[in-house]
């Protein structure tokens, strides 16, 4: 993919003060050349399902590229730690690059699943280590707001478009543009936010506001009271135009068109003068039915004798499924008396504060909406607040190591790893492996024992068709390794990625658990270490 420029925040000191001091630590016993590995990996899916959509990775990149401490940076590093603090730790924190260690990741947009890694860190530990928050606060949002998005569009269908339009709930203006472009990826078709637009080349929507509507009063404010015609280019009398087909409908639509809100009107003639190919209204300002609708229409009607066609209409509040099958109806009425039949397929567009639940209730009423304008609900992902990922020490020196706990979820599993993903003969996955650094490949057509990493009773044979190794070296020798796709091409591969699932590992409700399997050879040495790092207690 083509690489935006880096956010000025993204730089070394956005990390936690304890990575600053376990760095010096490292420097002044000597351990800070030992080689590592580092797993970031999460333990659970999120909003209570079987998959992830890994997202950041291309940030993590541009991190670790432009890696380097600035004087500015050293000096507010020298009034945070103690006085005592050696001044050549200073002086090596400036030579600091991330040329030599390498980062082996999934590729953006798979699908993943919990204890298996995302990327995968070698080099010096002191650098491994510096990189930990940064590489967590890349993934965790990125992932989990790409994630919400993917459900969303699970539940609206293939043939709903989703704009998310979130930027003004969202947390500050850099969760505004990660929302923006991870929900992208996560299938929605657009984005209110401009600025996510020029940078990543997100389509983006948006036509008015209620203030807009509100801002008039009646018909004396237009200033402009015609529009010349898109073929000829003759001057049309607009206002007039509107205000005659607005009596025509009061008998057809059953309404009264002196009561019909004419201020709204004036606001509708005013947005079809500046956009007369692109006009779309928000008809919730006053009475969708007794005034909204009206005013769109004859506004649209007087469009289409210009040789325009409309294009839309957004709902904001109200009963979304009466009101779009009631405005649905009132189209489709309006285009057989008048024969106009684009008219009856005019896009009708919902944005009231709607999340996951709210787009399965309307699919059980029914509606009539096309297109969905998500904003707080997606972009603060109020279901779960954070996904979790976390980065682990496995291997020191070429030593494995391993983190115990009372809590089984939260025992690592040791030493560097091979991350393998087993395929059925249609091609949906089976199930993920996880081998020993060393261990053979497992091979397509070749029966293998994959089990769970922490239950001796949980396992199977499988049989895969194909194979697909997972994980791919990224970053090594200062350069990105591999060619980085384009950000629609990533989109693509995502939505592919998801394809690939069962559809009950996708389901939102009480998905099948996802299988996540690790190898006999590697099952028995996590036990072996597990085993003999824990102490055997005495009873007296």
């Amino acid at each position: 993919m083509e690489m935006t420029s880096q956010s000025n925040i993204v730089q070394p000191l956005l990390t936690d003060r304890y990575q600053i001091s376990m760095a010096y630590a490292y420097w002044k016993n000597g351990k800070h050349e030992q080689e590592s590995t580092f797993d970031l990996f999460f333990r659970k899916n999120p909003f209570g399902g079987e998959y992830t959509l890994f997202a950041g990775l291309e940030e993590c990149l541009k991190f670790v590229q432009n890696y380097k401490f600035q004087k500015s940076d050293i000096d507010y590093v020298r009034k945070i730690l103690p006085n005592y603090t050696e001044e050549e730790f200073y002086d090596y924190l400036s030579t600091i690059d991330m040329i030599d260690i390498k980062i082996y990741a999934v590729p953006e947009g798979s699908v993943v699943f919990p204890q298996t890694p995302l990327l995968r860190v070698e080099g010096s530990i002191i650098k491994t280590q510096l990189l930990e928050t940064t590489l967590l606060t890349l993934i965790n949002y990125a992932s989990l707001v790409a994630t919400n998005a993917v459900r969303i569009r699970e539940v609206a269908g293939p043939n709903t478009t989703l704009y998310e339009f979130g930027l003004r709930r969202a947390q500050g203006p850099d969760g505004g543009l990660s929302a923006s472009k991870y929900c992208y990826l996560g299938g929605f078709h657009g984005t209110s936010n401009v600025l996510a637009g020029k940078l990543y080349g997100i389509p983006i929507e948006g036509n008015h506001a209620h203030s807009y509507v509100s801002a008039f009063q009646n018909l004396d404010e237009l200033k402009i009271r015609v529009l010349s015609d898109r073929i000829t280019g003759a001057s049309c009398p607009f206002v007039e135009s509107c205000v005659k087909y607005l009596d025509e409908l009061g008998p057809i639509l059953k309404i009264s068109p002196k009561q019909t809100n004419k201020g709204e009107l004036a606001a509708f003639i005013s947005y079809a003068i500046s956009f007369p190919s692109n006009f779309s209204a928000l008809v919730d300002t006053y009475n969708v039915i007794q005034s909204g609708i009206p005013n769109f229409l004859a506004v649209a009607l007087s469009l289409h004798e210009c040789n325009y066609k409309a294009v839309g209409i957004r709902l904001d509040s109200g009963d979304l499924a009466y009101l779009s099958m009631k405005i649905r109806a009132h189209l489709t009425k309006i285009a057989r008396k008048f024969n106009i039949p684009y008219i009856e397929y005019v896009t009708i567009v919902a944005s009231n504060n709607i999340n996951e639940d709210t787009l399965i209730s309307l699919k059980k009423q029914g509606h009539s909406i096309d297109s969905f304008g998500i904003g707080t609900h997606l972009v603060t992902c109020e279901k779960q607040s954070a996904l979790g990922c976390v980065y682990k020490l496995v291997e020191l020196n070429g030593i494995p190591r391993i983190k115990v706990s009372h809590d089984i979820e939260k025992i690592t599993i040791p030493g560097r790893k091979n991350l393998y993903r087993l395929y059925d003969s249609g091609g949906e996955t089976l199930c993920d492996l996880m081998t020993r650094f060393d261990e053979p490949a497992p091979m397509a057509n070749s029966r293998l024992l994959c089990q769970h990493p922490f239950s001796e009773t949980k396992r199977a044979y499988v049989t895969p068709s194909s194979v697909k190794c997972m994980h791919r070296l990224y970053w090594a020798n200062g350069k990105i390794q591999h060619s980085l796709q384009t950000w629609d091409e990533v989109r693509l591969y995502a939505e592919q990625q998801i394809k690939m699932l069962r559809k009950d590992h996708r389901r939102n409700l009480n998905p099948t658990p996802y299988k996540v399997s690790v190898s006999s050879n590697l099952y028995l040495f996590l036990h072996q270490l597990w085993l003999s790092s824990v102490p055997i207690s005495e009873i007296a």
